[in-house]
C-alpha cells in the first residue's frame, strides 16, 4: 500500500472515484433478475426466497412492525430450503416475481459485512495492494458485502474456534462495525429491492471473481472498522480464527 493512502489531502484516487460512481443504471428486468440469481447458484451460493418491499409497513410479510423489512427469508426453514438447484430457483423466480432472495452463509461462502464508507476505503486499499478480492455487493446504500470462502465446518465441533464477530440475523444490531456472516446467517443476494427510494442490493464486483479466503481481507477490514467506530486496532484485531 502506498504511503499516500490514509493521508490524502482532498484528492480521491481513481479507485475511490470509481467506487462512488457505481450505481445501478436501471431496474433489473425479470430476465436479468433470473439470470443473476442463476449465476449466483452456479458458483455455489445456496438461495431461498425472501420478503420484498410492500406498502404500509414496508414488508411483504404479515408481521406488524417487521424489524427487517424485505431483508428476511419467507420460510423459517430457510437453512434447509436453500439450494443451488437451477430448476427450483427458476420456479421460485417465476412464481414469485417480486421476491428478493437470500443466500445462506456458512455452507460454501461467508460474507464480511461492513459500513459503506469503511468498505469503500478497505476495497481501495485491497485493490491497490494487489490482494485478490472476490464478489462485492452494496446493500441499501449503507453496507458493503465482501463474499469469501467459508471457514468451513469442522468434523469435531469441539475444535471449533468461535469468533466474536460471528453475526446472526437476530444479532446484527450488536455489530455496527464488521459483521461476519457464517453458519446460521444469511444476506440478501443481488438483485434485491429494499424499502425507500432507490434502495437496493447490487453487485459492484461480480461473480466472475473467485471467492477469496476471508483471512486475506480481514486485517484491512478490521483496521478500517477500528477507525470507523473509534476503537484501537489492537482490540479489533484480537483472536481471529484460523483455518484448519
Amino acid at each position: 500500500m502506498s504511503a499516500e493512502f490514509g493521508g490524502r489531502t482532498g484528492r480521491q484516487g481513481k479507485i475511490s472515484q470509481w467506487l462512488r460512481g457505481r450505481r445501478p443504471k436501471e431496474a433489473v428486468g425479470d430476465d436479468g433478475r433470473e439470470a443473476l440469481l442463476l449465476a449466483a447458484a452456479e458458483v455455489g451460493l445456496p438461495l431461498a426466497p425472501a420478503a420484498y418491499p410492500a406498502p404500509g409497513y414496508g414488508c411483504s410479510c404479515d408481521r406488524v412492525g417487521c424489524p427487517t423489512p424485505a431483508r428476511h427469508p419467507v420460510s423459517f426453514a430457510w437453512q434447509t430450503q436453500s439450494t443451488t438447484d437451477r430448476g427450483q430457483i427458476e420456479r421460485w423466480a417465476r412464481h414469485q416475481p417480486q421476491a428478493n432472495f437470500i443466500t445462506a452463509t456458512g455452507m460454501v461462502h461467508d460474507v464480511l459485512d461492513v459500513p459503506l464508507e469503511v468498505g469503500r476505503e478497505a476495497l481501495e486499499r485491497l485493490l491497490e495492494s494487489g490482494i485478490e478480492v472476490g464478489p462485492v455487493a452494496e446493500s441499501g446504500g449503507d453496507r458493503l458485502l465482501f463474499f469469501t470462502l467459508t471457514r468451513g465446518t469442522p468434523e469435531d465441533e469441539d475444535e471449533w474456534w468461535p469468533c466474536e464477530l460471528d453475526c446472526h440475523p437476530e444479532t446484527m444490531d450488536e455489530h455496527p462495525g464488521l459483521r461476519w456472516h457464517c453458519r446460521g446467517s444469511y444476506v440478501l443476494v443481488p438483485p434485491a429491492r429494499l424499502p425507500g427510494d432507490d434502495r437496493s442490493v447490487y453487485w459492484i464486483r461480480g461473480l466472475e471473481h473467485p471467492l477469496p479466503d476471508p483471512l486475506t481481507l480481514l486485517e484491512v477490514l478490521t483496521d478500517a472498522c477500528a477507525r470507523y467506530i473509534g476503537e484501537e486496532s489492537d482490540h479489533a484485531n484480537s483472536a481471529w480464527p484460523t483455518r484448519r
